[in-house]
């Protein structure tokens, strides 16, 4: 795809995140959770085929899909399972050790996150997406965390969850960074 100017790029990338969180607040919590399941098993499937010690997940937000089955099954298996935590507005994410029912409390930017715990670097990172293209560049909130977070050394795999119906076009920008995979419903 081309890369448009970056204020062009931003207006469309702006409109299509409208778009795509109506869709994901339109689906009805039949399809949501059937899709979450999917989503749970292929990402179960895929971890089972390529194994991790340690991986950054999240904790869902704005109807992002629901992977605490899988987290909850990925703890018992063995897997250090750690949650973002946002240290500044132009920082890079940090992950936190968590296990899956300890207590998660609202940070300065409203996301829940571990009480306490050890800071540790993860060997993958599961990374919502509002969007992705045929690319695998994703769409997120327009915070750039991930981005950042995916610019350091060592960059650790990183796997998109998305609904399906999130596909779409859009071009890239300079600090976009492709994910190495993308895990949806379908």
């Amino acid at each position: 795809m081309t890369t448009l100017p970056a204020t062009a790029a931003a207006s469309e990338k702006s409109v299509l995140r409208a778009h795509l969180l109506a869709a994901r607040k339109a689906m009805t919590p039949a399809a949501k959770a059937a899709a979450e399941a999917a989503i749970c098993s292929r990402l179960l499937d895929w971890l089972q085929e390529n194994p991790v010690a340690s991986l950054g997940v999240y904790h869902p937000i704005r109807q992002e899909p629901d992977l605490y089955p899988a987290y909850n099954a990925l703890a018992a298996q063995g897997v250090h399972l750690s949650l973002p935590i946002i240290r500044g507005k132009d920082a890079p994410l940090e992950f936190v050790r968590w296990t899956p029912g300890e207590t998660l409390v609202k940070d300065a930017m409203g996301t829940s996150v571990p009480l306490h715990g050890e800071t540790v670097r993860p060997q993958a990172l599961l990374i919502p997406c509002l969007g992705f293209n045929a690319e695998r560049l994703r769409l997120g909130y327009g915070g750039g965390f991930y981005d950042r977070t995916l610019a350091q050394d060592p960059r650790p795999l990183a796997i998109g969850v998305a609904y399906a119906e999130a596909l779409a076009e859009f071009a890239g920008q300079p600090h976009d960074i492709a994910l190495d995979l993308i895990l949806t419903d379908a």
